[in-house]
């Protein structure tokens, strides 16, 4: 049963060790067949180099329950499937414990526009969640952190596909895309724009540098995003 997403995920899910986005089993990635409602996901605690795509579970949408696969999925499936659920563009999720966006996610702070790097993957500040209340996480706690992240786009009415991305407060980031590897190209991403906001922080004048030019990370943006992008190559 899916077999051709069960390569996409475990394609993606390598990426994870090889570009040092997270070390041991951290770290999971999933891809959905919106026609089926099935969600392909990482198993949990399996070393990266054991995984081959017969491992990979299938859980069913809505109802999160294994119909395929001997392993446990991942602990953070309820939190992919929700996801999956409230933002229906979405292909591919990716979660990783990468050092600069969780530093930020730890500090509870968003990562700030500061350059037309952030503006040619985001557009705009990639947000940090709220702290989650002890109710939440003493119940259904991955479900509540996928809760807590949409709720967090609802607040600020963000798009989820021009900020693919959010930082969970004292855990890490989640990323997503159109498909599995959309979905982990989009954490590397993030890693590298965290790396350069912190040092920007660091080395500007005063500790809250400004933000780039609006106008400048709309035309970053809208250039490779928006309905007249003219970046790449025609498809």
């Amino acid at each position: 049963m899916l077999e051709e997403l069960k390569r996409q995920v475990r394609e993606a899910c390598m990426k994870i060790p090889a570009w040092n986005l997270a070390i041991f089993t951290w770290g999971n990635v999933s891809g959905i067949d919106r026609e089926r409602g099935l969600v392909v996901i990482k198993p949990s605690g399996v070393e990266y180099d054991e995984l081959t795509p017969e491992l990979f579970p299938v859980v069913d949408l809505e109802t999160g329950k294994t119909v395929e696969g001997s392993l446990n999925p991942s602990s953070d499936t309820p939190t992919h499937l929700e996801l999956y659920r409230r933002f229906p563009a979405l292909g591919g999720i990716t979660h990783t414990h990468s050092t600069w966006a969780t530093i930020y996610a730890q500090a509870g702070r968003g990562i700030r526009p500061y350059g037309t790097t952030h503006a040619d993957h985001f557009g705009g500040e990639i947000p940090c969640t709220r702290a989650m209340t002890e109710a939440e996480i003493r119940g259904e706690y991955e479900l509540e952190t996928g809760r807590v992240i949409c709720e967090t786009f609802e607040t600020l009415h963000l798009d989820p596909m021009h900020i693919p991305a959010v930082l969970v407060r004292s855990h890490g980031p989640f990323t997503w895309g159109k498909d599995p590897m959309d979905s982990v190209e989009c954490a590397m991403t993030l890693e590298a724009v965290a790396n350069m906001a912190f040092h920007t922080e660091l080395l500007a004048a005063s500790p809250q540098p400004a933000n780039m030019d609006n106008v400048l990370l709309h035309k970053h943006f809208d250039r490779k995003h928006g309905p007249n992008a003219y970046y790449g190559q025609k498809k």
